[in-house]
């Protein structure tokens, strides 16, 4: 799941989006408004969702807080904290929860075969 999903093409959620589904992974988006990558729907508020493995967070710690209890409720097995996005007080949170936080780049990770 990406949040912090945008249609701009500029910005890295999007490039993360599209890149994620060039290496065949399925994706969920979330973003302050709706809209669509590559024909993928980007949710807004706080969707009903499950499965979700990895969460790529493009979404600054200071937005981040509504967001606390929707992603340990679901249970991802990762949060990747995107350049920009790191926040070690929520990071500790996660480790306490059984989540593994990663303050990495999505789209270096994809590259070099790490994601």
């Amino acid at each position: 799941m990406i949040l912090g999903a945008t249609e701009k093409t500029d910005r890295y959620a999007n490039r993360a989006a599209a890149s994620l589904l060039n290496y065949g992974h399925e994706i969920e988006m979330i973003g302050l408004r709706e809209g669509q990558v590559r024909g993928k729907p980007i949710q807004t508020g706080l969707p009903e969702l499950t499965d979700i493995d990895t969460i790529t967070m493009y979404v600054g710690a200071r937005n981040q807080t509504g967001y606390y209890d929707y992603i340990k409720k679901l249970k991802p097995r990762r949060v990747i904290f995107n350049p920009g996005a790191e926040n070690p007080a929520f990071e500790r949170e996660l480790k306490e929860a059984g989540i593994e936080p990663i303050d990495a780049c999505t789209l270096v990770m994809l590259s070099v075969g790490t994601y």
